[in-house]
């Protein structure tokens, strides 16, 4: 490795380290050991005559030094990120790695099959995928591009693409249906019992949507979880009613096990975006991943639902 190569990489390890909050998540992050990015931090201070990090035995934080050094090389970076993506536009074979986060369950149905397809048509791309309901930050962890379902905050430092609407219904077994009744309106869901998603102290209600009105309606419930799968597979028991995805209800809809209830009037849609941090250049392997989710997921949410 020549010298200025040693400074780049160190520049590189310096940036993860400070935007991590810490050497060993810097590490997992690189792919290196914390030693590795101990070691490179030292010499990175040694030839700078400076301290970068205070350290204490559970963490990293940035000196002034360390922040005014920080600005300046993170801003470099991005500098040299924009150049090769530039240069990257006119290559026709996306390659290198690529790190999605998708949510779990949604991800796992419906995104993973893109992601597998991209893969086998792009054999120089490396495709990480992490499933996790949580909303990563983009930059700090080091993603290239996240699927998320539902309204989006506002942020000037991201990109999205719309890739669908995730329709919502509420489910049942034909066994609990015939046994507790049909409801015919919302007013009728009060005489059954709900499979609902919530967490300590908290419910989530179902988004009822008829004639452009949205009706939040909590319904009484024995049952509440925090796995989509799980209310789905409690529904198909015959166990109560449930507020669940088209698509992730699909096969269970053909195989008879489960049958919509109320009609499709009552059916609402969360939007899906593909999101990315905001650049001058879009690299090869982004764009192609992109308009492969434009063309690909809608195509699992129409035949889903």
């Amino acid at each position: 490795m020549t010298a200025v190569d040693e400074r780049l990489s160190g520049i590189t390890v310096f940036v993860h380290a400070a935007e991590a909050e810490g050497f060993a998540e810097a590490a997992g992050r690189l792919g290196i050991t914390r030693s590795a990015v101990s070691k490179s931090i030292a010499r990175l201070e040694q030839r700078l005559g400076v301290r970068l990090f205070q350290r204490t035995t559970r963490s990293q934080s940035l000196t002034s030094d360390g922040q005014i050094y920080y600005e300046r090389c993170r801003m470099a970076l991005a500098e040299l990120e924009d150049a090769e993506a530039a240069l990257d536009q006119g290559r026709r074979e996306p390659s290198g790695r690529l790190r999605v986060s998708v949510p779990t369950l949604f991800g796992r149905h419906c995104v993973a099959p893109v992601l597998w397809d991209m893969a086998d048509k792009h054999p120089q791309l490396d495709i990480e995928i992490s499933f996790s309901d949580s909303v990563v930050d983009l930059v700090n962890e080091g993603f290239d591009l996240a699927v998320r379902v539902g309204l989006l905050p506002d942020s000037p430092n991201l990109v999205a693409r719309p890739l669908g609407k995730q329709r919502m219904a509420i489910w049942a077994a034909p066994a609990y249906l015939d046994r507790r009744g049909r409801p015919l309106s919302v007013h009728d869901l009060a005489k059954h019992v709900g499979i609902v998603y919530g967490r300590p102290g908290f419910n989530a209600p179902w988004g009822l949507k008829s004639n452009d009105t949205t009706t939040e309606v909590t319904v009484h419930s024995r049952l509440k979880m925090d796995d989509l799968q799980a209310i789905a597979d409690a529904a198909i028991a015959g166990l109560g009613l449930a507020w669940l995805p088209c698509w992730m209800v699909h096969r269970h809809v053909q195989a008879g096990e489960l049958e919509r209830v109320l009609t499709t009037d009552f059916v609402s849609g969360h939007p899906i975006h593909a999101v990315w941090p905001k650049t001058r250049h879009l690299p090869s392997k982004m764009r192609a991943l992109v308009d492969l989710l434009v063309e690909q997921i809608p195509m699992f949410l129409d035949t889903r639902s």
